[in-house]
C-alpha cells in the first residue's frame, strides 16, 4: 500500500523553515546580523533553486532556508526532504500565499518518496509540520502509486497483480470490476490482446473498472499493461530489455488517474480499461509475418513483435469507443521514437480534437507537468501498409511515434474525441525530488485538465 511520508502534526521540536527565491533571500539577508551574513556568504548561498542552507544558533541548529527556483513548480520544493537533515522537524517561519503553500506540500510529498518494497531506504525524509488538503494528498498518492507500480519487478507486478490493484481501488471507492482472462478473450472478441499474451505462463487479460452515476459525462481511460516486454520473437537486446518491467507504465498512469478521479468524486461516469499481458517468448508466441484479427475487424500483419503495445491497445480502444464516451484518453509507454524526439520528460500528446489537446497543454503549463503535442500526420499511414492485410503493426523507422499513434487512431470510432499519451514513466537518473526509477508524467496535468472540463 502506497504511503505518504514527510509530514507530521507534532510541532514540539520543530525548527523554523524559510522558503525563498533569490530575490526574497536578498531582501531577507539585508536584514540579518553581520555574523549570520558572514555564515551565509562563507557557503556562497544565494537562494538559488534546489539549494538548502542550515542556520546556526546558540545551541546548534536554529533553522534553515530552502532556495526556490520556479515558485509555481511543485518540484521547486521537492529537494528539501532529503537535503535537510534526517530526523529534523520543520515548520514554516513565515506564512506563504495559499497557492504556494499548496505547491510546497505537493512537492514535499513527492520529494519524500523512496521505493521501499525490497530494502529499507538509507534514511528517512525530514518532516514538515503540515496537514495537506485532501486533494493534495490524493494527487501525491496517485503519483506515488505510479512510481511504486512501475518500480515493482514483473515477478510481483504481472497481469494478476495489475488486476489485484484495480480490484483494491474498486473496493475502496465502490466501483465494479470485470476481468476477461485467457481464452475467454477469444470468446469475447479480444483477439489481439490474446495473441500478444498467449505465450506467457501468465494469462493475458482485459481489466474493466466502472464507476460513477449514469447520466454524468462519460470518461474512458485506457492503459497499456505490458508487464514485461521481451520484444517477443523480435527479441530486444539486453540493454533494451533491462527496464522492461516499466512497460506497464501506461496502465499505471491510467489506474492511478482513475483512483484520483474516484477519490475526488469528480462528477463523471468512469470506465477504465487495462490490457494486461506479458510479451513472452515461447512455443505459442506470435510470429513476424502472421496476420492477426482485431476486435474492430481489421486484419493486422505483424511486421515486428516488439510493436506489441499498439496491438493490445487497439482492442481496448475499440471496446472503449463502442461505449460512446465523451472522451477517450489512453496512456502507453509506446515508442522509443517519442523519447528520441522529446526526451524523457516530455510525454508526446496526440489528439484528434484541438480543444481537448489545448486543454491538456494549458494544464501542463499551469502545473509544470507538461505534454508536447505531436501531429497525427495521416499521409504517414503509408508506413503501415501491408500487402496481405488491412494494416501492418509497424514497417518503418520513420516518424515512429506518429505512425504508432496513427495505428491507434484507426481503432477510434468516427467522431469519438480521443487523446493518446506516449509516456516514458521513468527517471533515468537521480534529480532533486525525482529518484531514479518509475515516474508519473502528465498525471497531474491530466487531472487538472479533467477538473477544468467537468467541475
Amino acid at each position: 500500500m502506497t504511503q505518504i511520508t514527510g509530514f507530521t502534526t507534532d510541532s514540539a521540536n520543530a525548527l523554523p523553515l524559510h522558503v525563498m527565491d533569490r530575490e526574497q533571500f536578498a531582501a531577507w539577508r539585508a536584514q540579518q546580523a553581520p555574523a549570520l551574513v558572514a555564515w551565509l556568504d562563507a557557503q556562497h548561498f544565494n537562494g538559488s533553486g534546489c539549494s538548502v542552507v542550515l542556520l546556526p544558533g546558540e545551541h546548534g541548529l536554529a533553522g534553515a532556508i530552502v532556495g526556490v527556483g520556479d515558485s509555481g513548480d511543485a518540484y521547486a520544493y521537492a529537494h528539501a526532504p532529503f537535503a535537510l537533515p534526517e530526523g529534523t522537524v520543520w515548520q514554516l517561519a513565515d506564512a506563504l500565499p495559499a497557492p504556494i503553500e499548496t505547491l510546497l506540500h505537493l512537492g514535499w510529498g513527492l520529494g519524500s518518496y523512496r521505493f521501499a518494497r525490497y530494502r529499507k531506504p538509507n534514511r528517512a525524509p525530514a518532516q514538515l509540520v503540515a496537514s495537506p488538503a485532501a486533494e493534495v494528498r490524493d494527487v501525491i498518492t496517485a503519483s506515488l502509486r505510479v512510481r511504486d507500480w512501475v518500480n515493482t519487478p514483473t515477478e510481483d507486478m504481472g497481469p494478476q497483480q495489475l488486476e489485484d490493484a484495480a480490484r483494491e481501488l474498486a473496493a475502496a471507492h465502490g466501483a465494479q470490476v470485470e476481468v476477461i482472462t485467457g481464452d475467454a478473450l477469444l470468446e469475447q472478441n479480444f483477439p489481439a490482446i490474446h495473441a500478444v499474451g498467449r505465450a506467457s505462463h501468465r494469462a493475458p487479460r482485459l481489466i474493466a473498472l466502472r464507476w460513477g452515476q449514469a447520466g454524468r459525462p462519460h470518461v474512458a481511460l485506457v492503459g497499456k499493461g505490458v508487464c514485461f516486454d521481451t520484444g517477443g520473437l523480435d527479441i530486444k537486446p539486453a540493454d533494451g530489455m533491462r527496464n522492461m518491467k516499466k512497460d506497464m507504465g501506461g496502465a499505471a498512469h491510467a489506474l492511478a488517474l482513475a483512483g484520483l478521479i474516484m477519490a475526488q468524486d469528480l462528477p463523471v461516469q468512469l470506465t477504465l480499461l487495462i490490457a494486461a499481458v506479458e510479451n513472452a517468448i515461447g512455443p505459442d508466441a506470435f510470429r513476424p509475418g502472421e496476420v492477426i484479427a482485431t476486435r474492430k475487424g481489421l486484419s493486422i500483419e505483424i511486421d515486428n513483435t516488439d510493436a506489441e503495445g499498439r496491438l493490445v491497445l487497439c482492442d481496448a480502444l475499440t471496446y472503449a469507443s463502442e461505449q460512446k464516451p465523451e472522451i477517450v484518453l489512453d496512456f502507453a509507454t509506446l515508442t522509443g521514437a517519442a523519447r528520441i524526439a522529446l526526451g524523457p520528460d516530455l510525454p508526446a500528446l496526440f489528439s484528434n480534437n484541438d480543444t481537448l489537446a489545448q486543454q491538456w497543454l494549458q494544464a501542463g503549463d499551469t502545473t509544470r507537468d507538461p505534454v508536447w503535442r505531436m501531429p497525427l500526420w495521416r499521409p504517414y499511414l503509408r508506413y503501415l501498409h501491408s500487402g496481405i492485410a488491412d494494416l501492418a503493426n509497424a514497417g518503418s523507422r520513420m516518424a515512429g511515434s506518429v505512425t504508432a499513434a496513427l495505428y491507434l487512431e484507426r481503432f477510434i470510432a468516427e467522431g469519438q474525441v480521443w487523446a493518446h499519451l506516449d509516456v516514458y514513466a521513468w527517471n533515468d537518473g537521480e534529480r532533486p525530488g525525482r529518484p531514479a526509477g518509475g515516474e508519473a508524467l502528465a498525471l497531474r496535468s491530466a487531472w487538472t485538465m479533467l477538473k477544468g472540463r467537468y467541475l
